[in-house]
């Protein structure tokens, strides 16, 4: 760690970047706890660029945290819908539930009360509690971690137990206590705009002349890449049926207990929200497919029943799943009758929709939409 001396420097030169060159994001035009904390989830492994339409939409229907308490879980998913990782969602309407009911609707202004929230870990605590309320929390999320492991040129796997830890005692030293706020959001967005994994902007950066890594020529190799998961392939066929006025049948969200009409194989991948008739294919896409929509009365059992029409071909990644989408047209005079499904129109699930979809089941609608 620098010496008191290069501390003082060292905060003085990174918060008058920050201050000088901060990037203008909506979630940074106050100190509202609900608005950072919102920002905070959606900002979990997806891109600033991506999120700020979602942020702004998602703002305006849940203005506060009771009026997304108390919201229909689907129309918070709805909202959601292409973001992702919907799990967060989901934790996002549990915490700000339990706001409401335990705290007044005001966010929590302790660390133990704000870990105690559904979907928050100490990275999110630190981030929400500093930058909203000005508390002495350092945060440490990977932006941060590789600033400071190049500072201190630190090797290895920054992930292991002891080397995060090591890292965020580093950044409670450096954090500097009379702007707790603004320092927290420095170091993001050091991290984030020139401190970046590949081809760092050395030439730019506020603190190079403390860097170790730089001055090692580590750079680049600083911090370890991660091993990633090795990626599994996986075949989903899904069958778009379609009346004459370009309505199509939906699945419901599985449920957690009892039967359903999904497949089994497919209730990860679907993010547990409305989706067309799925499977996962062993051999035969439209022979399996073909089956599983006679099992549940998708598809009558006699020799008239309509053809199942192969579309054009999609990709979708879900974490480490690389998955290959076989859609097919089912072309009927009137759709399924089916308990629970629901009846929309094609066209609705193309972009925006008013039914809460995955990325995957907007995929395939675009595929069957293109069609024609």
């Amino acid at each position: 760690m620098p010496q008191r001396r290069d501390l003082a420097k060292i905060r003085k030169q990174l918060l008058g970047w920050f201050r000088k060159y901060r990037r203008e994001l909506p979630w940074r035009l106050n100190k509202d706890a609900y608005r950072i904390w919102l920002s905070e989830i959606m900002l979990q492994q997806t891109r600033v660029a991506a999120v700020i339409p979602y942020y702004e939409r998602f703002l305006q229907r849940f203005p506060n945290i009771r009026a997304l308490a108390e919201a229909p879980e689907e129309e918070v998913l709805r909202l959601w819908s292409g973001l992702g990782y919907y799990s967060r969602a989901r934790n996002l309407q549990r915490a700000a539930q339990q706001i409401v009911t335990a705290h007044g609707g005001e966010f929590p202004r302790t660390a133990g009360e704000a870990l105690a929230l559904p979907g928050i870990g100490s990275y999110t605590a630190a981030a929400i509690l500093s930058i909203a309320f000005g508390a002495k929390h350092a945060v440490l999320d990977g932006n941060v971690a590789r600033v400071l492991a190049r500072l201190d040129a630190v090797q290895g796997d920054l992930r292991e137990n002891g080397r995060w830890r090591t890292l965020q005692e580093s950044a409670d030293a450096l954090l500097d206590p009379n702007s707790p706020s603004d320092w927290n959001e420095a170091m993001m967005e050091l991290g984030a705009m020139i401190c970046t994994p590949r081809s760092p902007q050395c030439l730019l950066c506020p603190v190079a002349e403390f860097c170790r890594a730089r001055q090692l020529g580590l750079t680049e190799v600083i911090p370890e890449k991660r091993k990633k998961r090795a990626t599994v392939e996986i075949t989903l066929a899904a069958a778009v049926f379609l009346d004459p006025r370009g309505r199509t049948l939906l699945l419901p969200p599985p449920r957690r207990t009892g039967k359903h009409a999904t497949h089994e194989d497919v209730v990860p991948l679907i993010s547990k929200m409305w989706h067309f008739p799925t499977i996962t294919v062993r051999k035969d896409g439209c022979a399996e497919l073909e089956k599983f929509l006679a099992r549940f009365g998708a598809l009558p059992g006699s020799k008239t029943k309509p053809a199942l029409e192969p579309l054009t071909r999609a990709r979708h990644t879900v974490t480490y799943r690389a998955i290959k989408l076989l859609p097919y047209r089912v072309r009927v005079s009137r759709l399924p009758r089916i308990p629970a499904t629901k009846c929309v129109l094609l066209g609705e699930l193309v972009s925006r929709s008013s039914v809460a979809v995955s990325n995957l089941t907007r995929k395939i609608a675009q595929a069957a939409a293109r069609a024609g």
